[in-house]
């Protein structure tokens, strides 16, 4: 079960009365993940969860289905029709909660219509619960920053292991594919006791140029592209200790003796974007100053469009993807993501906030990002893993 007094602070610093839950037949997740509710219990009728600031609560459920929250306290009220249901709900009018309904973060806005439109109707007042939502889910425990940075070191060591195991088999002259190196990733990472809600992306070539690219799954698995000589590789890869906070890294390596100027400098900008990041949450916590997620996402597209590289102009549409992600259980975390564009993020960048940076350019025929995960403890910001890509991975004599 989830440590509600973890909620119920949440609800305090976010100056609002309480944190409204509600579901129906468990289709909305981060519900059932915030409150610590078995998926597999039977819910056939919706039910009402109200955690109020002081640390009461009040259960709202159907009398045929009086378990359903049995794992949280609280004051029990049942209901049998729809009347009685806002007749109970309507006696919290004018109270503000926190529910979990956004406009621009859709990926937090799980409520469904149906429920936001009855809670309203009673007269309750409800505001975005993203607030109360990345407070809880902040690193709190010497625990939570030893397992993000556990996760983290084998993450780079898999790394530079794939990039040897591709060295080596270029040097012996054997076939080697992307579905060989996603495969190697998949079974180092599991030997080091690290699990993934997904297989890392290995893309070669012109398979660099989409983001989200995955090696084909029809036999043979360990197929997709050869990877030859004088090749873009791109690594993604993400994993976490059972229980644990997820590490997210991206690499970047040229299987020639010299890389090509052009991907040397556009490596080096996404690089010097990275590095902005740290730079000035770095200058935001020393001066006190509030930084949010969505001014990191701006200052890092500016800087990709200032026609830095050496005078080569870089095409907005190559900027596909925002500049990172917030981390914690989940490798796409609840907390600040640094967007701007694709769903702005105001939310503050505070203590114990984890997040990816990972600025990428995407051209026709390759793209490339670099990616670091950066944590908030005592002020600082911490880069984890290390050591972080400078360079472009050349394949050595």
């Amino acid at each position: 079960m989830t440590d509600l007094s973890l909620l119920t602070e949440a609800i305090r610093q976010e100056s609002l009365d309480g944190w409204l839950f509600c579901n129906f037949a468990h289709r909305d997740r981060l519900t059932d993940q915030t409150l610590g509710l078995d998926p597999d219990a039977v819910s056939t009728r919706s039910w009402f969860y109200l955690l109020f600031a002081n640390g009461d609560a009040v259960k709202v459920m159907h009398a045929m289905e009086t378990g359903v929250l049995s794992s949280l306290p609280g004051t029990v009220r049942t209901y049998t029709g729809r009347e009685e249901l806002i007749d109970t709900l309507s006696g919290f009018s004018g109270q503000k909660f926190a529910v979990l309904h956004d406009p621009v973060l859709t990926v937090l806005s799980t409520m469904s219509g149906g429920h936001l439109s009855t809670i309203e109707s009673c007269g309750i007042h409800t505001v975005s619960a993203a607030g109360v939502l990345q407070r809880v889910n902040l690193f709190k425990t010497d625990t939570d920053y030893d397992s993000h940075e556990k996760a983290a070191v084998i993450l780079y060591r898999a790394a530079s292991g794939a990039w040897k195991h591709i060295s080596d088999a270029l040097h012996a002259g054997t076939r080697i594919t992307e579905g060989t190196i996603r495969d190697y990733l998949l079974e180092f990472m599991a030997a080091e006791g690290l699990v993934t809600d997904h297989p890392p992306i290995v893309a070669a070539g012109a398979n660099t140029a989409n983001p989200h690219y995955s090696v084909p799954e029809e036999p043979p698995r360990t197929g997709g592209a050869i990877i030859g000589q004088d090749t873009l590789v791109q690594f993604d890869l993400w994993g976490k200790l059972p229980g644990g906070i997820y590490a997210d890294i991206s690499w970047v390596g040229y299987t020639g003796p010299r890389c090509p100027k052009e991907y040397q400098e556009r490596f080096a900008l996404v690089r010097d974007a990275r590095d902005l990041v740290v730079s000035a949450v770095d200058d935001a916590f020393r001066t006190g100053t509030v930084i949010t997620g969505a001014a990191l996402d701006e200052r890092v597209r500016a800087f990709l469009l200032s026609g830095t590289c050496r005078n080569r102009i870089i095409d907005p549409a190559w900027i596909r993807h925002r500049t990172g992600h917030a981390i914690d259980r989940e490798c796409h975390g609840s907390g600040a993501n640094l967007d701007s564009v694709e769903f702005p993020d105001s939310r503050p960048i505070l203590e114990g906030s984890c997040f990816s940076v990972e600025p990428g350019i995407y051209c026709n025929d390759y793209g490339m990002r670099t990616e670091i995960n950066v944590y908030i403890r005592h002020g600082i910001p911490v880069v984890s893993g290390l050591p972080i890509q400078h360079t472009i991975l050349e394949l050595q004599d």
